[in-house]
């Protein structure tokens, strides 16, 4: 089995849980078939097994270099970009128009799971060119789009996003980057960021910034923000490089993980000649970036995951060979003997509790590429809106939620390797290093809650809220009066009414004017729902491996012999643990969460600033 990502819960997932076979019959998939769904599977395992993995530890170890305003990066990477590019992994699910392949979203980001499981730092060079790309490809003119939009989803070029500036953080509208404009149309860009994830490196011959600015004259704050494309070096006419452009990098972070990931600060217009041209309209920079940001905070959400899986996969493998201590149901008289230490409660219980996170996390994921794709094969305005709601409900719990938990994961993982997990021969500590930057970049997960709860939630008046609901009820409905199931359906049911009355009393505090108050729970309020979100994906798949293990188990008459000879049922015995535990066991904590939440209890803004 890979110890990347599990192929049997991968395809579990995408064919049994969401049938995306089912969307070859739609408009925007006819061209493809289930067949080619699981050759496309087949060839990303086998790009990130034979290239990635192998590269990742020189990206850790080497790791990117500065030198004289240049960035190296690993002989490794250059081989890894090369087989990237070749197999039009830079945009697998765009339209064969602008050169993808017009994958389902659902698949492709299963696809890239399985790539970002083998080496996440690497892998955010192929996410920022996409990026790049799709707001050339949404915003640009014919011009741009003739100029830059092939060379980035080929790879030829590169391409990063330049937000974030000294002093500015998250808080894009106190930046201090100007535009000025010049006779010809194009502005002069002068300021500097900071934390530009592959802002410089030596894998292709140019990089495309786009760059938040401010034209000189125009309102402070964000609704005065415009959007700039500035290229490394100057782009001709017809498309051929000319002499450089007057941006530098002039110096790299040396960080805690994703060190093969350079992220540069970048000074733009230094002499005076770093020349732009706008992409969009002016004043428009904010609402066209969140294109490319939403996009990355879902690619964020799935590095978390990625890392999660492999790392519980390494985990479960050392609990099955690492052989210490006596099994503590021996009977008397008999030799205690050591035994591997998945024979031990606690390890187990920790094994267990990292596959529930790990497939749950996964099916949401998975899912909100899914909802991406039954947007894009609406047949009516009404549907479009639907999904499209959806997706924007789902991205900040997807980015916030599934990094935080990953994070987790990844530290169980160290601690089922014990004191082996603390080293680096072990790759675990690794896993956990780089899996903590998911919860910082791309607006760190407080700034998602805050968007969950003000524009997904508020704003939307609670209507988004009741769409996923919606989707969510049947399941529950289904299995109320299961045999084995019934249970696990009542509590994922009660699960609901505590989300929503989370949010009822949450919206209530900052409808009747207590603003601090309501957002001083907006990070409990995003874990709750993903903790419901979870219950119910879970259930979902109990429900589904609890009917196939039914019909083998009907067959093979003695159980134990059936798992212990048959892989496929073993695997769905597993989902159906992973299930009962996370339900059971994780789930019922939400209520106390809820009663929590609905304390307001209000010290964090009543201490005094000198007492923290």
């Amino acid at each position: 089995m890979s110890l990347l990502v599990d192929e049997r819960d991968l395809k579990f997932v995408l064919f049994d849980q969401l049938r995306i076979g089912d969307l070859t019959r739609t408009e925007p998939f006819r061209e493809h078939s289930e067949e080619v769904f699981h050759m496309v599977i087949s060839e990303a395992y086998r790009l990130a097994e034979n290239v990635l993995a192998p590269a990742n530890v020189d990206g850790d170890r080497i790791g990117a270099r500065f030198a004289d305003g240049k960035v190296t990066l690993p002989e490794s990477y250059h081989a890894c970009y090369r087989a990237a590019c070749e197999g039009g992994w830079i945009c697998p699910s765009d339209s064969p128009e602008v050169g993808g392949q017009g994958l389902p979203t659902s698949l492709s980001t299963a696809a890239y799971e399985i790539f970002l499981a083998a080496n996440v730092a690497f892998v955010l060079y192929l996410t920022l060119n996409h990026g790049a790309g799709r707001l050339i490809e949404k915003h640009g003119t014919e011009d741009q789009k003739a100029r830059y939009l092939e060379k980035l989803y080929t790879g030829q070029w590169a391409g990063t996003m330049c937000l974030t500036e000294p002093g500015a953080g998250s808080d894009l509208g106190a930046l201090k980057t100007k535009a000025v404009r010049r006779p010809d149309g194009t502005f002069l860009i002068e300021g500097v960021k900071q934390f530009i994830t592959a802002g410089e490196h030596d894998l292709t011959e140019n990089i495309v910034y786009p760059v938040l600015a401010r034209i000189e004259g125009d309102p402070p704050g964000s609704k005065g923000i415009s959007l700039f494309l500035v290229s490394k070096y100057h782009v001709l006419p017809d498309g051929s490089l000319g002499e450089r452009n007057d941006v530098v990098c002039s110096g790299i972070e040396h960080k805690m993980g994703i060190r093969g990931s350079a992220t540069c600060t970048l000074n733009f217009g230094e002499n005076g000649r770093c020349v732009g041209e706008l992409l969009g309209q002016e004043r428009q920079g904010l609402p066209i970036m969140f294109i490319m940001m939403n996009e990355e905070r879902l690619n964020v959400g799935l590095q978390g995951q990625a890392l999660a899986s492999t790392a519980y996969l390494y985990a479960l493998k050392f609990a099955r060979e690492r052989v210490q201590g006596s099994r503590l149901t021996a009977g008397k008289g008999q030799e205690p003997g050591q035994v591997a230490i998945i024979e031990h409660p606690d390890v187990r219980r920790m094994l267990l509790w990292m596959k529930a996170y790990v497939e749950g996390l996964r099916a949401l994921l998975y899912y909100t590429g899914y909802c991406i794709d039954r947007q894009h094969a609406s047949t009516g305005d009404p549907e479009r809106a639907r999904w499209t709601a959806i997706v924007e409900l789902l991205t900040p719990i997807c980015k916030a939620y599934a990094s935080d938990m990953a994070y987790d994961v990844c530290e169980q993982a160290i601690q089922v390797h014990g004191g082996y997990g603390y080293c680096s021969e072990y790759p675990v500590e690794q896993f956990a290093r780089d899996c903590k930057i998911a919860s910082i970049y791309e607006g760190t997960n407080g700034i998602q809650a805050i968007d969950l709860l003000g524009r997904k939630i508020l704003r939307a008046q609670g209507e988004t809220v009741r769409w996923m609901l919606e989707e969510m009820t049947p399941v529950v409905k289904r299995l109320a009066s299961h045999e084995t199931l019934g249970g696990y359906a009542r509590l994922v049911e009660k699960s609901y009414g505590w989300l929503q009355d989370a949010i009822e009393h949450v919206a209530g505090l900052v409808r009747t004017g207590k603003m601090e108050a309501g957002f001083l729970e907006a990070t409990p309020l995003l874990e709750i729902f993903g903790d419901v979100l979870l219950g119910w994906l879970l259930l979902w798949q109990a429900e589904i491996a609890s009917e196939r293990y039914g019909e083998l188990a009907k067959q093979a008459g003695d159980e134990s012999v059936l798992v212990a000879q048959n892989p496929q049922a073993a695997f769905l015995r597993g989902k159906l643990a992973a299930a009962r535990f996370y339900i059971g066991r994780i789930l019922p904590v939400v209520e106390s969460k809820v009663a929590a939440l609905k304390r307001t209890e209000l010290s964090p803004l009543e201490v005094p600033e000198i007492c923290f």
